[in-house]
Order: C-alpha cells, then sequence, then structure tokens
C-alpha cells in the first residue's frame, strides 16, 4: 500500500511530541507500505534529520515556512474563521505540491497528523484519516488562563474558532484518531465512535534500565523547553516546590534536559538546578537520575516524557491532568500531585523508602510495557487503511 503522510513539521530530530508520534508510525509502516512524506518546515534540517527520515521513506519532500510567509499566513486569519494555526500552515503553492504529490505516486491512503494540515486534503476522493492527536482547543484554553491579560481576548478566540474547526472537520475525512480518551472527550461530537483512540508507544530498545549508572541527581525532568506547557512546569518546580523541599534536603539536587529551553529557564541554571539544553542521548539523563517529575500545570495530549521513564524504571511524579490522558493507577503506578506540597511530600517519600521507591517503578515499567507500543498502535492503524481502502 502506498501512503501519503503529510506533517506539520519535519519528523527528525525527536524533540516534539508530534515528531515523535509521526516518525515512530512511519517507521512501522515502511516495513510493510510505501510511506511518502511531506512535511513542513520551520527550521533548517540538517544532513543527519535528512538521513534518517530517508531510512524509513520511500519518498520524502518538504517545504520550508519563512518568516514572512508566517505572518502573511496568520493575517489570513483576519478575514476568515478558520483558526490561526490552520491559516498559520497552510499555503497555496503547497497545495498545488501535495496535488502533484498524489498524481505522482497515486497513494492508496492519505495520513494527516494534526487539524494543521487537513486544509490540504479535506476535499481530496482518496481514502483519507485524520490524527487529531491531541485537542488543541483545551490546549489553548489552558494556556488562556495562564497568558497575560492583553492576550487572553486572542487565546479566547482562537479556542472558539478550535473547538468549531474540532467538532466539523472529521466529517471530511473517512476515518480520525486520536492519542487518548481524555483527549477524545475534549471534542464535542455527537458520535464519540468516530474518533479511534490511538496510543503512543516507547522504544524499549534504547529507554531500557541502565542499572550500573551513578545517581547524580535526585530529580530529573525532561521535553522541549520552550513548549510553554514545559516552561511552565520548570518554573513551577523551581519556584514552589523546590524551596519546600529544600527545608528538609538542602543538597537536593534536579536536572532539567531539553532542546530549546526559553531564557527564563535557562537563567535558572545553577549547581543543584541543572538545565542541560539538548542532549544527543537522553536516556543517559533519566539513568543518572532517581525520580522523574512533571508537575505539568497546562497542555493536552499523553505526555511521552513520562512513558520513557516509566520504561527506564524512574518511579515518577505527575499531575492529575497528565495522568487524565496516561491512565495509570495513582499510589501504585505513579503519584498523583495536584499542590507544590503534595509534590515536596511525594519526593520526600519515594527518596527516604527505597522499596516503596522500587515498587513503584517496576509498577511504572509493567504499565507502559503492556500498554505501549509502536507495533501494536500501527496494527491499529492499518486495520483502520484497510477498512476505509476503496
Amino acid at each position: 500500500m502506498k501512503i501519503l503522510y503529510l506533517t506539520s513539521r519535519f519528523p527528525y530530530p525527536l524533540e516534539k511530541g508530534d515528531k515523535l508520534r509521526a516518525y515512530n508510525q512511519i517507521s512501522e509502516l515502511s516495513k510493510s507500505h510505501q510511506v511518502i512524506l511531506y512535511s513542513i518546515t520551520e527550521n533548517q534540517i540538517t544532513e543527519k534529520s535528512e538521513l534518517e527520515v530517508k531510512k524509513v521513506t520511500y519518498f520524502h519532500q518538504y517545504s520550508y515556512l519563512p518568516l514572512l510567509r508566517k505572518y502573511l499566513n496568520l493575517a489570513r486569519g483576519l478575514f476568515n474563521s478558520n483558526p490561526f494555526q490552520i491559516n498559520y500552515f497552510y499555503n497555496k503553492s503547497r497545495q498545488k505540491q501535495i496535488e502533484k504529490l498524489i498524481t505522482r505516486f497515486d497513494p492508496d491512503v492519505l495520513f494527516c497528523q494534526l487539524i494543521r494540515m487537513s486544509e490540504y486534503i479535506k476535499n481530496n476522493d482518496t481514502p483519507k484519516v485524520l490524527d487529531y492527536m491531541d485537542a488543541f482547543s483545551k490546549g489553548v484554553q489552558r494556556r488562556m488562563l495562564v497568558e497575560p491579560f492583553y492576550l487572553k481576548k486572542i487565546y479566547n478566540i482562537e479556542y472558539q474558532r478550535l473547538l468549531k474547526y474540532e467538532a466539523r472537520i472529521h466529517q471530511d475525512f473517512d476515518a480520525s484518531i486520536i492519542i487518548s480518551n481524555a483527549d477524545k472527550e475534549f471534542i464535542p461530537l455527537k458520535n464519540e465512535e468516530l474518533i479511534e483512540i490511538i496510543r503512543n508507544g516507547v522504544n524499549f530498545n534504547y529507554f531500557k534500565p541502565q542499572p550500573n549508572k551513578v545517581k547524580e541527581f535526585d530529580l530529573v525532568f525532561t521535553g522541549n523547553m520552550s513548549y510553554p506547557p514545559n516552561v511552565s512546569a520548570v518554573l513551577y518546580l523551581h519556584q514552589e516546590i523546590l524551596p519546600l523541599l529544600k527545608l528538609k534536603l538542602p543538597n537536593i539536587k534536579i536536572l532539567i534536559a531539553g532542546a530549546n529551553p526559553a531564557s527564563k529557564v535557562e537563567e535558572l541554571n545553577s549547581p543543584n538546578f541543572v538545565v542541560t539544553g539538548w542532549v544527543e542521548e537522553i536516556n543517559d539523563y533519566y539513568a543518572k537520575s532517581k525520580i522523574f517529575i512533571a508537575p505539568m500545570l497546562i497542555g493536552t495530549g499523553l505526555q511521552n516524557k513520562l512513558l520513557e521513564a516509566m520504561a527506564m524504571q524512574l518511579p515518577c511524579i505527575t499531575s492529575s491532568l497528565v495522568n487524565q490522558s496516561l491512565g495509570a493507577k495513582e499510589n501504585v503506578e505513579i503519584l498523583v500531585a495536584n499542590t507544590a506540597q503534595e509534590y515536596a511530600d511525594h519526593v520526600l517519600l519515594l527518596i527516604t523508602q527505597k522499596d516503596f521507591a522500587e515498587k513503584v517503578a517496576q509498577a511504572g515499567y509493567a504499565f507502559v510495557k503492556q500498554n505501549f507500543s509502536w507495533s501494536k498502535s500501527v496494527e491499529q492503524l492499518n486495520r483502520i487503511f484497510m477498512k476505509i481502502k476503496h
């Protein structure tokens, strides 16, 4: 089968959740299908990134989104009712490029990752699948609560537009998928069965325990550190949780590892609160740490960082917001906190009660091993493709 797979980001390196999902789905699909990839990119593509994508695709093409074009695309949103991020990624010249690929390769299925790319193929007669991945509208609603007052109106407009767009766009596709039941419930559909849940997986060959690694850090948090939900989590960890921890653990050492740290994250760097920026082997940094903590206040979707940490047998602490999508058993497979004091108490418990920490780590590992597999998620995807294929 030939599959044209559309993404709003080039799916390598794997520093963002949508890129991680795309790359691993394509890797699995390419074992039995010809995958033709079309991506938009805001950044220059490195030779290494292109080589890695070439390994798992039959053909790939990308279109660079220059700065001026971004602003022109956003301005279009002033004159139509589509969400701003739909306008941001849409361009007529890109539409022609995609149509040429369809004519050239005659794909059996079109796969659209994220609603950002849906305008390009929504009117095409080829069988097509939309991956919502996350409920964007809910993410924008949560961000609206923490943004400065002068931005709240813009976020509210985008939220209302996204709600309407997410509710209607599935009608233009033969099938739709999403990453979790929690995200599915945030999209106001009359018939929820129209969206199938397909979870992410974990690369267990890469994310595996390293028992001989010296534990240099008490806590670790990972992710793209320019992503607003991650930035807010780091600030919360530093400003609210850390002072409470220092009352009992004055020498506690925390690691913040991830690409593109925002300036307000970078300036927190100190001997006891280490901000690394991009690292080549993120598994080594999990292995150097005792506990994974993800104090997320906003955001949607499944947090891959938790899956990775659990796969490496780290006991994990996160918010109830995150665990809505994850679905791990509280106090068994994961610890859940909703206040700074609860986070501090959980950290102290795991550090002082090593047997309990080990039980949580092992239960978390068993949970991800049983529920999160790239091969199983792509098996679901294959069934959908066969069902809608003409």
